[in-house]
């Protein structure tokens, strides 16, 4: 077993607690949990494809901050990017914020 899996025993249940995949799915949840995030998010929603040039200037935001939080959600799976010729198009990535959606509302019950 790895190191970042261990097993818990509540009765007759085994519960395998995976810290490696709780880390990850914590970065998911803390990038959309972020107001600028948020705004991004819902920019890209409205436009349903946007440059980086068109997010940093409707935000009002430098170009490297634009850059850094695409990034995080990017990574997070929550914006996916489409390249046609130079220009590369973010997009939100609806099945994902769907699939978190879910997640979250399992856990709260």
């Amino acid at each position: 077993m790895s190191q970042s899996v261990i097993s818990l025993t509540h009765g007759k249940q085994q519960i395998k607690l995976d810290y490696l995949r709780t880390k990850k799915a914590s970065l998911i949840l803390r990038a959309l949990n972020h107001k600028l995030r948020q705004q991004m998010i819902k920019l890209i929603d409205d436009y349903k494809q946007i440059t980086v040039t068109e997010l940093y200037v409707k935000l009002r935001l430098e170009q490297s901050v634009a850059s850094q939080h695409l990034a995080i959600l990017r990574r997070a799976g929550i914006v996916v990017t489409e390249r046609e010729g130079k220009f590369i198009y973010y997009s939100v990535n609806y099945p994902r914020i769907a699939e978190v959606v879910k997640y979250v509302d399992d856990l709260l019950g």
